[in-house]
């Protein structure tokens, strides 16, 4: 709230340039912003009386905003990326698929892991916690488990977070 939005009776006044005045009536705090060409910005409107601020408050908003912005920009976003094995994958295909999960990792992203049975090959869903199993100990270095191997349906799936660094 600023300036005539502002209900208190009276608040505790903090000045232009962050020395205490102390606590004033209402009108004086405004008179006092007026004179100042600046605004009335209630800080803390909860506390008894009201903690109010002299200030311009378009420069605190554009300064909040700036701020706010350099924070967006400084964020990742951490997206999941799936890798598929199946159950009789061949050794060049899974050291393959297992460079693609280091290099998701290593980039920051999760990795869900996922083996996927076809007709039969759900009766041997060992060989499935094997491969991931396998997985998980040769990326120990970059990642930790999230969710261990689950079946869920026909797919085995494990997720992986890279550690923080």
């Amino acid at each position: 709230m600023i300036n005539d939005e502002i209900r208190a009776k009276e608040v505790r006044l903090v000045g232009a340039e962050g020395e205490q005045i102390g606590i004033t009536p209402i009108r004086e705090a405004l008179q006092m912003a007026t004179d100042l060409n600046l605004d009335l910005v209630n800080m803390a409107p909860q506390a008894k009386p009201p903690v109010c601020r002299i200030m311009d408050y378009g420069k605190f908003r554009y300064e909040q905003q700036k701020k706010e912005k350099e924070a967006r920009k400084n964020q990742k976003v951490v997206d999941i990326k799936e890798v598929w094995f199946r159950a009789n994958i061949d050794e060049h295909d899974y050291q393959t698929k297992l460079r693609n999960v280091v290099k998701f990792l290593k980039e920051g992203d999760k990795v869900k892991c996922s083996v996927r049975f076809r007709g039969r090959e759900i009766a041997h869903a060992s060989i499935g916690q094997k491969i991931l199993e396998r997985v998980k100990e040769e990326v120990a270095e970059y990642s930790v488990v999230e969710r261990f191997p689950k079946l869920e349906g026909r797919s085995m799936i494990m997720i992986l977070a890279s550690k923080p660094q």
